[in-house]
C-alpha cells in the first residue's frame, strides 16, 4: 500500500496513562494508524478501556499496543525520548516543539493529568495552545499530526491568504561516503 504523505525520518508512538474509556482508546488508535506511529501503549488502564471500540481501521493488527500495569513497567526503546502532553504552566507550546527523532507521546487520562511521577520522568513537556482541555484522542491527533507537519517533507506554509506554497524541496541522496579505517 502506498503511504498517502511523506514519511520523514525516525519513529513516533503514542500513549495513555489510566484511560477508562474504550471509545477514546480505539480512535487515539485509528489515529495512530492512520499518522504513521509505530507502536501505541498504555499505563495503568482500565481493564473495560482495553476492549477496544471506535477502531473501524482495525488499527491493533497493524499497530503494536503495548500495556503496562505502572509507570515503573513502563520500557520504551534506547535513544526514545518520553514527551508528555498535558496543560500545565511551564509545558512549550505544541507549535513551537522541536520533535525528538525518536519519541513516545503520553497524554493524561481523561477528567485528569499526567501523574507526577510521569511527568518527572518526561524528557519534555509539551501543551497543545488551546483555551481548555481537549478530548483524549483529539489531543493525541494533534500531536501527532503536529509531528508529521515538522518531521514529514512538506513545503513551507503560505503566510499570505492566496499564496501558493512552494514544492518541497526534493530529497537528494549523497554520495556515498569513504569511511577511514581505524588501524
Amino acid at each position: 500500500m502506498k503511504t498517502l504523505f511523506p514519511v520523514g525520518r525516525g519513529y513516533f508512538a503514542i500513549g495513555i496513562e489510566g484511560i477508562s474509556k474504550a471509545v477514546n482508546l480505539g480512535n487515539l488508535l485509528r489515529s495512530a494508524h492512520a499518522f504513521g506511529a509505530s507502536f501505541a501503549f498504555t499505563i495503568g488502564a482500565d481493564e473495560a478501556a482495553l476492549h477496544m471500540q471506535g477502531d473501524t481501521s482495525k488499527a491493533s493488527t497493524h499497530l503494536p499496543l503495548y500495556h503496562w500495569r505502572s509507570l515503573a513497567d513502563l520500557k520504551l526503546p534506547r535513544g526514545c525520548s518520553l514527551v508528555g502532553v498535558e496543560l500545565i504552566d511551564g509545558a512549550q507550546e505544541l507549535p513551537s516543539f522541536p520533535h525528538p527523532l525518536r519519541a513516545a507521546y503520553v497524554l493524561g487520562p481523561e477528567r485528569g493529568a499526567l501523574s507526577p511521577d510521569l511527568a518527572a520522568r518526561c524528557q519534555h513537556l509539551v501543551r497543545i495552545p488551546s483555551a481548555f482541555s481537549l478530548n483524549l484522542a483529539t489531543a493525541g491527533a494533534i500531536v501527532m499530526y503536529d509531528r508529521l507537519r515538522s518531521h514529514g517533507r512538506f513545503g513551507s506554509r503560505p503566510v499570505a491568504e492566496h499564496a501558493e506554497a512552494p514544492p518541497p524541496a526534493p530529497h537528494v541522496q549523497g554520495a556515498p561516503r569513504k569511511r577511514r579505517s581505524r588501524g
